[in-house]
């Protein structure tokens, strides 16, 4: 089993209880105890904390709205996802239950890095994950140069200059593991036909479902 104690230099941090660190690695599948489920909530939170802050110093003259936007576009699966794979966790995820087949997706990848960033305050305090989230979150914040508008602000605002009724996004199904759902999402404005989207979240179910239906409308 590869020895996780390596990822020290790239945490930043050399932990004083290495099987919290074992535990943020660690995919419980349906034993949400087992394994990183709830460290993940808790990284959530920090990371939220953390990258609020970062926002609201590096640029001071910009409204609520738009520090939302960047907000959502640093803490989405993506970024996170793509630092556990540069950092190469997926080489040392754990199963609780060996017998059961690590399914190594994108939305572990972002789960598994939540959870890390949950070990890191819980371990080192909050300075040690702000400088983790520091030191692997400013590239990326610095890569946006004007606030982001995913697909689903686009809609809306559309909706909203032609005067329609808002999106309404529903839940069609869920289905697959827990540890790898894949959610089935539908966007509906009155007067047009509804569209459909699955990914591994709602949010990015509803995200593709809204960017379908804007292609949609440039098709007419």
């Amino acid at each position: 089993m590869t020895d996780c104690a390596e990822l020290y230099p790239a945490l930043g941090h050399a932990f004083k209880s290495k099987k919290l660190l074992k535990k943020a690695l660690t995919l419980g599948f349906e034993n949400h105890f087992a394994g990183y489920e709830r460290l993940e909530f808790l990284g959530d939170r920090v990371l939220g904390v953390i990258v609020a802050e970062m926002l609201f110093q590096a640029f001071p003259n910009e409204p609520e709205g738009d520090l939302a936007r960047r907000f959502t576009a640093l803490t989405r699966a993506e970024p996170l996802a793509r630092i556990a794979m540069d950092l190469k966790f997926d080489k040392y995820l754990i199963s609780a239950v060996p017998s059961n087949r690590l399914d190594v997706t994108k939305a572990v990848l972002s789960d598994v890095c939540e959870a890390v960033i949950a070990a890191l305050f819980l371990d080192g305090g909050l300075e040690t994950a702000k400088q983790f989230v520091i030191r692997y979150w400013m590239p990326f914040m610095e890569k946006i140069s004007a606030p982001p508008v995913d697909a689903k602000t686009k809609l809306q605002e559309w909706a909203q200059a032609q005067k329609l009724s808002l999106p309404v996004y529903t839940q069609l199904e869920r289905h697959g593991p827990d540890h790898s759902p894949v959610f089935v999402m539908q966007v509906e404005i009155e007067g047009f036909e509804a569209v459909q989207a699955e990914g591994a979240s709602k949010r990015e179910a509803s995200q593709k479902a809204a960017s379908e239906f804007l292609k949609r409308l440039e098709n007419k």
